[in-house]
């Protein structure tokens, strides 16, 4: 009984500072309510057993799983939205200097001719490669392979750029290795969702994709040390490529794929994973929880990831600030 006293006070003790070390931290940002674990719950979680508690984002979840709620969540950021370009936020807390993020670092605007070309480059290798490589219903997987084993690369590229400059004691901001980080991971589950579809089946596939991406890696480098709007501007018009090729393979073959399972390695993402990473990438302050019954919604969920990466990259073209939902720069309203 001593014991259970002692463990009692402790824990009472324990998350009073808990509740006040977020207080001070954020406010009322999040209005969270975080109730402490009476004694018993304790007890029981020291022999192993699963304990419940109120997730901050509502709904239930679990010292070991993790179920998010379906109701809609509504978010919005305190900053201004992606067509004010270059003007910054009239919010004095989102101010930023010269220095805030890779592209008024280390960048410069570049013209509508520059865009048109990137924009040019991507469709010339869309219509004489994958038009002409991937052609045909039945090689649809093998080119969303070769699509995803291309997208990862500029995130590797921005990511080893960003180390080498925090090395050399040049620049840091550790929110964008997060933040490129984040977007690789998802890229690497849309890829390894493909291989499950057997879209790495064939040996000239996995060559062909792998060799674009190895020299796209070297050629994105290049891009973002001389320049990171540009850098960025060329991978918006991969991800716009990649969300259009998604987007037209949903119209086309809706019935087909609402008959079929969904991958395991979807549902290892999507639904039974850790989806700090996953919010991590989605600077547009959305709180997303993709449905995943059948294969149909693994490709909306994809489809709508290649979305979330165009608008960061668009706003990461600008004096803007991403956002983040879990260092509490959204205003999330749970109802």
């Amino acid at each position: 009984s001593e014991v259970a006293a002692s463990i009692e006070v402790d824990t009472a003790s324990f998350w009073e500072s808990v509740e006040s070390d977020l207080d001070g931290r954020f406010g009322e940002r999040y209005r969270m309510k975080i109730l402490p674990f009476s004694v018993t719950s304790v007890v029981v979680a020291c022999i192993g057993t699963t304990t419940s508690f109120v997730h901050p984002f509502g709904g239930s979840t679990s010292m070991r799983t993790r179920n998010y709620p379906k109701q809609q969540h509504i978010m919005s950021a305190r900053r201004t939205s992606l067509g004010s370009a270059i003007a910054p936020p009239d919010d004095p807390d989102r101010q930023l200097g010269s220095d805030s993020n890779p592209s008024t670092k280390f960048g410069s605007p570049i013209s509508d001719a520059l865009k048109e070309l990137n924009k040019s480059s991507i469709d010339f290798l869309k219509s004489t490669v994958f038009d002409s490589f991937f052609e045909g219903e039945d090689r649809a997987y093998a080119r969303f392979y070769a699509l995803e084993t291309i997208a990862r690369v500029p995130y590797f590229s921005y990511l080893s750029v960003l180390h080498l400059y925090e090395t050399l004691g040049k620049w840091r901001r550790a929110k964008y290795l997060k933040l490129h980080f984040a977007e690789s991971w998802n890229e690497l589950h849309h890829l390894l969702i493909m291989e499950e579809l057997g879209g790495s089946e064939r040996f000239l596939d996995r060559f062909l994709a792998q060799h674009i991406a190895f020299g796209y890696y070297a050629v994105v480098i290049l891009l973002y040390v001389l320049n990171p709007v540009q850098a960025y501007n060329l991978n918006q018009d991969v991800e716009e490529h990649a969300f259009e090729t998604y987007d037209k393979y949903l119209k086309d073959n809706e019935e087909k794929l609402k008959n079929l399972p969904a991958p395991k390695a979807a549902i290892d993402y999507y639904v039974d994973g850790d989806m700090y990473m996953f919010d991590e990438f989605q600077t547009g302050c959305e709180f997303r929880r993709p449905k995943i019954e059948n294969l149909y919604d693994v490709f909306v969920a994809i489809r709508d990831d290649e979305a979330a990466h165009v608008q960061t990259m668009e706003q990461l073209q600008t004096e803007l600030d991403v956002a983040s939902i879990h260092d509490g720069e959204c205003e999330i309203d749970i109802f």
